[in-house]
């Protein structure tokens, strides 16, 4: 989100920081309609003849995101103002009033919302003691009251027991009357699937690209390893990592965790499949049963979109990106898949092809197969070391 500077309750239009919500506003999500079909094979390439004998299991459903686009129609500041503004928030770092929750988002208007999905809208705003926010407001639809309830603690429960440099701030929450309001540190530059799409009006480099994935690398093992009790995102995707101005990533939207108990090293739960297509593991979708290594999947899609630069639903040819990005790998053309908005030389080449080495393991349709998250982190920081090498020895 292009966010610089800081915001009043007059800003103006919506910019292209509209749509760095959009997609991880919900307080429910359920994107499990459809079909979704296992992708790897059950172990990692030894060689590319076994690449080439094996990626005939890559395959991956991937449809459009499903969610309401409609603006709800704001209540009038006289219906607002009637309500009592005294009442403060229950928990999180910064205390607050409705009435300052009002003047923050200037009686929630219309133009300083940045995001909005089926069951939430988030606004941009500036609490009284300065601090910029956004603003999670959950919309008032009785069709769905009981999973909007249900979701809202879900986040909430989530947001309470997580604090990590690379996740979204959680800064307090507020139950007023029919009122669910979360209010979340406002980050600043779009997230990463608007800078792949250049957005911002310039190419995402190699370098930027690998930070912000070590940096979710980061995030995933705290979730799983370091809370009190471990937490499956279960929505990992390049547009719920949030960018700083500084190009780092956090991680946004936990309206979709999930609190697991511990199973022969892996976190486990059983529950519906949930998700966005194109990130859920299939082996969660056919057996609801969710674990750390569904994370892990998800994170393997976002893997090759760093380096395609396309979506996990973009069609190229027969075939959807990630089906295709593996084919090419595993016939020793996956030079040809890397980004062509990049200036591709061979310190990205090497890179790229560490990468997808990694990005197929993680896409294992055997989930007990797939690598924790710390082993990723810790494979893509040598990734990142050897591209720092090439491209500096070749400068």
């Amino acid at each position: 989100m292009s966010q610089s500077g800081s915001l009043s309750s007059t800003s103006g239009g919506t910019d292209t920081t509209s749509q760095t919500y959009a997609q991880s506003s919900d307080f429910s999500s359920d994107q499990s309609s459809g079909s979704v079909r296992s992708t790897l094979s059950t172990s990692s390439p030894k060689s590319t003849q076994k690449r080439k004998k094996r990626v005939s299991d890559v395959i991956l459903s991937c449809i459009g995101l499903g969610s309401d686009d409609k603006v709800q129609k704001p209540p009038s500041p006289n219906t607002l103002r009637n309500k009592k503004t005294s009442f403060e928030v229950i928990s999180g770092n910064v205390r607050f009033t409705w009435g300052e929750i009002l003047r923050a988002t200037s009686w929630f208007a219309p133009d300083l919302i940045v995001g909005e999905g089926g069951s939430s809208i988030v606004y941009r705003g500036k609490l009284d003691n300065g601090k910029d926010v956004a603003v999670k407001r959950a919309k008032k639809n009785a069709n769905d009251e009981n999973l909007t309830n249900e979701s809202f603690r879900t986040e909430i429960a989530t947001l309470q027991q997580i604090s990590h440099i690379n996740l979204v701030g959680f800064y307090g929450y507020l139950l007023f009357e029919d009122e669910k309001i979360i209010v979340l540190e406002w980050v600043t530059n779009g997230n990463l699937r608007q800078h792949l799409d250049c957005q911002y009006g310039k190419v995402l480099e190699f370098t930027n690209r690998l930070d912000i994935i070590i940096d979710v690398a980061h995030a995933i093992t705290y979730l799983h390893t370091y809370c009190d009790k471990p937490l499956i995102h279960r929505d990992i995707k390049s547009s719920n990592i949030l960018l700083t101005s500084t190009l780092h990533g956090k991680i946004a939207d936990f309206g979709l965790a999930k609190l697991a108990s511990t199973e022969a090293g892996d976190t486990v739960v059983q529950t519906m499949a949930k998700g966005t297509h194109g990130y859920v593991d299939p082996e969660y979708f056919k057996t609801n049963q969710v674990t750390n290594k569904s994370d892990v999947y998800s994170y393997g899609v976002v893997l090759l979109e760093i380096v395609t630069g396309k979506r996990p639903t973009d069609r190229i040819g027969d075939h959807f990106m990630v089906d295709w990005a593996m084919t090419e790998f595993c016939k020793g053309n996956g030079r040809s898949t890397i980004d062509p908005k990049l200036a591709i030389d061979s310190a990205i080449t090497v890179a790229a092809e560490r990468i997808y080495d990694l990005a197929y393991r993680c896409l294992n349709s055997d989930r007990r197969k797939r690598p924790y998250m710390d082993e990723c982190g810790r494979i893509l920081w040598n990734i990142r070391k050897t591209y720092n090498d090439l491209a500096r020895n070749a400068s």
